[in-house]
């Protein structure tokens, strides 16, 4: 699948990211090559493969639960969102 300008412009939009004009040639190669490697992927035959399948001995390790004490844990979530307001994230309205 060959990525355009057009489908690059609905996916900056659903992601609610903006990509820099002088970028989006790259932007744009970078996810067609994503993608030719996801068909290579497809071709795979996975028939025989059971659906528990790990190359890890002994399933995936597993990190130690350690709590984290961080005053401004929220403040630092709420500055990656586009748009926050009263320590709440603002979606659009999907619910009419």
């Amino acid at each position: 699948m060959q990525i355009d300008n057009t489908i690059l412009t609905k996916l900056e939009k659903l992601s609610h990211l903006r990509i820099d004009d002088s970028k989006k040639e790259e932007v744009m190669q970078q996810l067609t090559e994503i993608l030719g490697y996801i068909d290579n992927l497809n071709e795979l035959n996975t028939n025989e493969l059971d659906s528990s399948f790990s190359t890890l001995e002994g399933g995936t390790p597993l990190r130690e639960d350690v709590p984290c004490k961080t005053d401004n844990i929220g403040k630092n979530i709420l500055s990656n969102a586009p748009k926050s307001e009263d320590d709440f994230f603002i979606v659009p309205a999907i619910i009419e």
